[in-house]
């Protein structure tokens, strides 16, 4: 499969391979929501709780006698319908995260790819470098992919100085490292731009 690289100007520079079984195979939806899910799963806290009858303050005492008094027998302060007590079956910590093995994983993500590929709405760029960091001097060149939002995946342990700079103020723009690449972020985004030292990593990663 062979496909453009492009520089930040929109212009052609070049032609390379591309492996199809990364961005060529055959799309599994059922797939890529089940990784959609256990990615959302993970990413709870799980740290919502309420206090039980054990953990409230209050006295495990009988609070007045079984008979004489007109009320409904009570054997203590702590339960659920009493003011400050307890919440009756209310939630307590606990993971939420579900199970998915890694050959499922890279599946899911060769499946993204692929999707976004056939849409062809993947574009590779030579490299993320740019000379100044004005927001406007990015933009200018950015408007000639004609995109509402865009995720920049790049090859190096860090961003372009300059990039990160300018493209922070950009609305629908983001960046991420080949490392971080993620089923979400690649549905999430419309146009999704890799630069061209990230490929051999991701084909590492997902080969």
């Amino acid at each position: 499969m062979k496909k453009g690289i492009l520089d930040l100007n929109n212009k052609k520079i070049k032609d390379i391979d591309l492996s199809e079984k990364i961005f060529g195979i055959k799309i599994l939806p059922d797939l890529i929501h089940q990784y959609l899910r256990y990615q959302n799963a993970k990413s709870r806290q799980g740290s919502h709780k309420t206090k039980t009858r054990s953990e409230v303050n209050g006295r495990a005492k009988k609070p007045f006698s079984q008979k004489g008094t007109g009320n409904a027998r009570q054997g203590s302060s702590k339960p659920p319908h009493f003011r400050g007590g307890a919440t009756s079956m209310g939630p307590v910590n606990r993971d939420h995260s579900i199970s998915m093995n890694k050959k499922e994983k890279i599946l899911a993500l060769k499946s993204a790819l692929s999707s976004k590929m056939l849409e062809n709405n993947i574009i590779f760029i030579d490299s993320f470098e740019i000379d100044t960091h004005k927001t406007k001097n990015l933009h200018s060149k950015l408007t000639k992919f004609k995109f509402k939002t865009a995720l920049f995946v790049y090859g190096d342990e860090k961003l372009n100085e300059n990039f990160k700079k300018a493209s922070s103020n950009l609305p629908g723009v983001a960046s991420l490292s080949h490392k971080g690449i993620n089923v979400k972020d690649l549905i999430s985004f419309e146009k999704i731009f890799i630069e061209e030292k990230s490929l051999a990593q991701i084909s590492e990663r997902l080969l």
